[in-house]
């Protein structure tokens, strides 16, 4: 199995978005990872994009609790600071229960 490259924030963001399933992480398939540097005038950091797909029983209830409340959530990126973070575009819901959905977050340095 190839690892996909992934910067410190988005593997500390990765962690935080599975720690809110309270489930086995084998329920939870990243899919595609994208990451590119971000800055403004005044900071620097991150836009992540990350994709997953949540397969097997009770799909669409792990997948709110992955994504419920996401923009109001706390999130321990270190040194890093989570600027935003959103659900981007629609899930698919798939025929065999699954659902693929994707995030998009902003991390900035500290």
């Amino acid at each position: 199995m190839t690892r996909l490259p992934m910067s410190s924030a988005a593997a500390s963001l990765l962690r935080a978005l599975l720690s809110r399933a309270a489930e086995r992480r084998n329920r939870i398939l990243l899919t595609d990872y994208r990451s590119t540097d971000w800055q403004s005038l005044t900071f620097a950091g991150e836009r992540h994009e990350l994709r997953f797909r949540i397969a097997g029983p009770k799909a669409e209830a792990l997948y709110d609790r992955v994504t419920g409340d996401l923009s109001e959530a706390e999130f321990s990126v270190p040194r890093r600071i989570l600027a935003d973070i959103a659900i981007f575009g629609t899930p698919t819901r798939e025929p065999d229960g699954s659902i693929s959905f994707a995030i998009e977050a902003l991390t900035i340095d500290e």
